[in-house]
């Protein structure tokens, strides 16, 4: 039998008719498996757990049947309260399966400390030395502390809480630092 013979045969036509059957029935038993598999059509909102705390956090999102993971700690941010989310993805709102993973993103405890640029902001001007000191992170006292000395507006040491501050020392970012500033009458 040649092959052009073959093709016109009622065999091979049963035979073409048993593959297609079976892919769709293969086609159909897979599309059942995955809507049973993947949970199709349902749906958990996801709660709004920003300024909870990581434990509270757990607890909401477990009664729920999803699950907390922290990536990360950001800068503190004084609006929310100190170890509480601050950022989760995905957001609250949005509709996800179960056990899903919501990401959040926490909020230290405080403020990080950093050096004081002492020696950057010291025999420089009051102006100065202000960009310098708000650039590292600090605010700066209202009234400024003036002594005897022959430069006006000149800084002539730093203060933290009344207590005079030295090169090398770390206070929390956002901290309050007074200026000791020369009075323009010395000699």
């Amino acid at each position: 039998m040649s092959l052009f013979q073959f093709i016109k045969s009622k065999v091979f036509f049963k035979q073409i008719a048993i593959a297609l059957l079976g892919l769709l029935v293969f086609v159909f038993l897979f599309l059942k498996w995955l809507n049973i598999t993947t949970n199709h059509n349902q749906k958990i909102e996801v709660p709004n757990i920003t300024k909870l705390t990581v434990q509270k956090a757990k607890t909401t999102l477990s009664e729920v049947d999803l699950v907390l993971k922290v990536i990360d700690s950001a800068n503190f941010n004084p609006n929310y309260p100190p170890n509480s989310v601050i950022e989760q993805d995905p957001e609250a709102g949005d509709f996800v399966k179960e056990n899903r993973k919501i990401y959040v993103t926490l909020n230290p405890s405080y403020y990080r400390s950093i050096e004081i640029p002492y020696k950057k902001v010291l025999r420089k001007t009051k102006r100065n030395a202000a960009a310098i000191l708000r650039s590292a992170g600090f605010r700066l006292g209202t009234s400024p502390i003036y002594v005897n000395d022959i430069a006006k507006d000149v800084v002539r040491g730093v203060l933290h809480n009344g207590k005079r501050v030295k090169a090398g020392d770390k206070l929390p970012k956002n901290s309050i630092i007074d200026l000791v500033l020369g009075d323009g009458k010395g000699s």
